[in-house]
């Protein structure tokens, strides 16, 4: 025998559906709103739970200054003033402070892991993977991926990169005051330097003059003249042109190149030949984020 089958839905179900639906596209995209507004909106039950999730200990007015901006404490202490409360009162604490504290400490330790873990790379090199790290996209990045947005008084919403970016800088900076430097230390590994896995450092640093650079280290590490030589081509006097070159010191080869003429396959090969003097290759060896630097060797200042 046929299985009658019910749906259990009521008939007006659908038409409601539709007319919300209807009246939601006539009013058009809306603003969001941010959370904090909502009635059963929890901030303390939200820090606390903020680091929980990060597995860290926080002193909660710290957190909550964390997340308070200079513009909205100014806003908080002009409504105040105009209550007529007393002038002791009025000050509203920031993250201006905590801000600058935590990128200090940020800047120190990326710095001392970009050393340890790539020592042949050169000072402008390092210097344009830590601005790479520290640049206000990347902690931005992070910061909305640890879920700050909602969290932040700003007197914007949702908050600007460059809230996201002071408000996770804070953050580092009330968890050096919560626990120790070693732990900030560590949510630094964590989260900002393990934005270079899977990157290519050729993204983040290709130097400017890759010949004269070449040059310089060859003369540092002797390893003779960098000459550059024609290994092939094809398509001469064509718009599909391809040359080969390859860039030999001591009679070894140190890098090769291609390119659609000799001037761009010289400087493809001479990159090819500083990454592999650097160690910063496609195939190098994985960045050690397990690595923990005793905190004498992080220059604090």
């Amino acid at each position: 025998p046929a299985v009658q089958t019910q749906r259990h839905i009521k008939r007006w179900v659908s038409p409601t559906l539709r007319e919300l639906a209807h009246r939601q596209k006539k009013l058009g995209p809306q603003k969001p709103e941010p959370r904090a507004g909502f009635v059963e909106w929890s901030e303390r039950s939200e820090l606390f739970a903020f680091g929980k999730r990060l597995g860290e200990r926080f002193e909660l007015p710290l957190l909550q200054k964390a997340f308070t901006e200079r513009s909205f404490a100014n806003k908080e202490e002009e409504k105040r003033r105009q209550l007529g409360i007393e002038e002791a009162d009025l000050h509203m604490p920031d993250n201006t402070e905590l801000a600058e504290k935590g990128i200090h400490i940020a800047r120190a330790y990326v710095e001392a892991f970009l050393q340890h873990q790539l020592p042949k790379v050169p000072k402008e090199g390092l210097a344009a993977i830590s601005n790479y790290l520290l640049s206000t996209e990347t902690l931005a990045h992070v910061s909305s991926l640890l879920g700050t947005k909602d969290l932040i008084h700003s007197t914007e919403y949702p908050p600007s990169q460059e809230s996201l970016a002071q408000s996770l800088q804070a953050v580092i900076g009330a968890l050096a005051d919560s626990s120790s430097v070693e732990r900030a230390f560590l949510f630094v590994r964590d989260f900002i330097c393990t934005q270079l896995n899977q990157k290519d450092l050729l993204d983040v640093w290709t130097p400017q003059e890759p010949l004269q650079l070449l040059e310089k280290i060859c003369q540092e590490q002797k390893l003779g003249e960098p000459e550059p030589r024609l290994l092939g081509d094809c398509g001469k006097n064509t718009v599909l042109a391809a040359y080969q070159v390859g860039i030999y010191g001591n009679r070894q080869l140190l890098g090769q190149g291609f390119g659609e003429d000799l001037q761009t396959a010289i400087e493809t090969a001479s990159i090819d030949a500083l990454q592999r003097l650097f160690d910063t290759h496609e195939n190098r060896r994985p960045f050690d984020f397990g690595l923990q630097l005793e905190t004498k060797n992080v220059r604090l200042g």
